[in-house]
């Protein structure tokens, strides 16, 4: 199978970048944040925007059959 060499390149660094806090997301992303403040860049979030539900297009549901008792 074909390996983009960028991709594998990417998921190298985040594996070790990873791997230096032992796989604990908190302190990975504590540590994303104390970079972003030392890089003196202005970095941005804006708030979740709400979606809000429309009737246009029904959603199927599927609903299993019970299995018939095997005799």
């Amino acid at each position: 199978m074909w390996e983009d060499p960028i991709v594998a390149e990417i998921r190298k660094t985040r594996d070790e970048h990873a791997a230096k806090f032992n796989y604990d997301i908190a302190a990975i992303c504590e540590d994303i944040r104390r970079q972003e403040k030392e890089s003196g860049r202005q970095y941005v979030s804006f708030p979740p925007r709400r979606i809000e539900p429309t009737d246009a297009i029904p959603v199927p549901i599927y609903i299993p059959k019970a299995n018939p008792p095997s005799t």
